[in-house]
């Protein structure tokens, strides 16, 4: 992630102010709630279909085990393409730029959570907050090395330095990492009822987007001359 300097610097994915619908204000285009409901269900699909695979009572309890198999291979190998497919939109573009950009307040965000300090004040944030960030790089990360394990396990021999044996060591061991961050991601989005309409219907309260991402409407309400201002323009 790209580093920017003072709390109150714009990431360079500034836009012009999110749309507002009685009081609540656009935090998610259309083409960025697809692009996280298509994934997320692949994401599900890929793990059941492992656990149907890989944990004896559900083998023996599900069947079919060659038709299981072809699930979990298709499901892993479309997982980025709901991702490549969002790229068409700039509302995404910019919404990756934000991701990608760690800025003073971020800083302070993680280390109010490393000090168990909770306050709204103490957690600064952006569009995203410093964990989100984190998220989405490290679920990024790991969805390609699932992929590529998984290729080299489904198509033995085409790297001949690499094993099928350490391809299915890796493939497990980052799919339990994948399991535990999930559930945690899961488990911050229900408790946070804002969060999960902002993903369900792109709107959420202003009030809640005031105290819990200020530096996001501050980025918004003063976007610099000359730069793009994609990030969450009228699209639904």
């Amino acid at each position: 992630m790209t580093s920017t300097v003072g709390s109150k610097g714009r990431t360079g994915a500034v836009a012009p102010p999110p749309p507002e619908r009685s009081g609540r204000i656009l935090r998610f285009s259309r083409a960025e709630r697809l692009v996280h409901r298509t994934t997320g269900w692949l994401m599900l699909l890929c793990l059941a279909t492992a656990a149907c695979l890989y944990v004896a009572p559900l083998a023996q309890l599900v069947g079919r085990r060659h038709l299981v198999a072809t699930v979990h291979e298709w499901s892993g190998i479309l997982l980025p393409v709901p991702f490549l497919l969002g790229l068409a939109s700039p509302s995404f573009r910019a919404g990756l730029r934000r991701l990608n950009r760690f800025a003073m307040y971020d800083r302070q965000w993680l280390r109010a959570v490393l000090r168990r300090v909770t306050s709204p004040a103490a957690r600064p944030a952006g569009k995203f907050n410093a964990g989100q960030k984190l998220y989405a790089g490290w679920i990024a990360g790991a969805v390609l090395v699932m992929m590529c394990t998984g290729l080299l396990m489904w198509f033995t021999g085409v790297l001949q330095p690499i094993s099928r044996t350490s391809a299915i060591f890796v493939h497990d061991v980052v799919a339990w990492a994948v399991v535990l961050v999930l559930i945690g991601h899961i488990r911050m989005a229900y408790r946070d009822p804002q969060a999960r309409r902002g993903m369900r219907t792109g709107f959420v309260e202003r009030e809640w987007a005031r105290t819990w991402h200020p530096h996001w409407l501050e980025e918004d309400r003063s976007p610099p001359n000359g730069t793009d201002s994609g990030a969450a323009g009228p699209e639904r």
